[in-house]
């Protein structure tokens, strides 16, 4: 896949073995779950060494000190519904005081295009970091639909993350929005000819919420 500046393939060991029970099939609903969550926060974590600060004062038990705190309301949280929804604690983590707001989008099976149905986003999201989030990032449709809302709504900073991504997928996204960061913890090899990812993990969203 062609390099682009503002995408970031993870290659940690910790997350490589996560994903790789998280293919599994045997891999039960709550197993599957609690390891999006932990995937997500490694992810986080790797993706925020520059999030916004302020500096504070603290009283420890002998003295005054300054001290590095996270900005208010420096991120905002937004799952693309449904399968995005099972990142959120992972951000959460933290994040715990981080806002949320949610988008609603279908593919039609047909076209593999995606439509809007739901977007409800916090007041004053255009002054934080807006956290996209979707498990899978397969044509890319989908990401570039949501991110398109976001800048509609005024958002100035955004940043995807996905857990498993495809070089379609991702060169459509950094193509269309260049000035977004794009965070995937694995890419994999390919789409089949209905929109999966291979070898990919099926379907995310039914397997977070017993669907399938």
């Amino acid at each position: 896949m062609k390099e682009y500046q503002n995408v970031t393939i993870f290659d940690h060991p910790l997350i490589r073995h996560k994903v790789a029970i998280l293919r599994d099939k045997a891999t039960g609903m709550k197993e599957f779950r609690e390891l999006v969550e932990e995937i997500t926060t490694l992810m986080v974590y790797e993706a925020f060494k520059d999030v916004p600060t302020k500096k504070v004062i603290v009283e420890t038990p002998l003295e005054k000190t300054e001290q590095t705190m996270v900005a208010d309301n420096a991120v905002t949280i937004i799952p693309i519904l449904r399968a995005g929804l099972g990142m959120v604690n992972g951000v959460h983590t933290l994040f715990p005081t981080a806002r949320v707001g949610h988008i609603g989008l279908y593919r039609d099976e047909e076209t593999l295009e995606p439509h809007e149905y739901y977007c409800k986003l916090p007041e004053g999201i255009e002054n934080s970091i807006a956290i996209l989030l979707d498990p899978m990032l397969a044509t890319g449709g989908s990401a570039i639909g949501a991110i398109d809302l976001l800048k509609k709504r005024g958002c100035k900073e955004i940043r995807l993350m996905n857990i498993i991504g495809v070089p379609q997928g991702v060169e459509a996204v950094a193509n269309a929005h260049p000035d977004v960061k794009i965070y995937v913890s694995t890419l994999d090899r390919q789409l089949n000819e209905v929109g999966y990812i291979l070898p990919g993990l099926g379907d995310a969203g039914d397997r977070l919420f017993g669907t399938k």
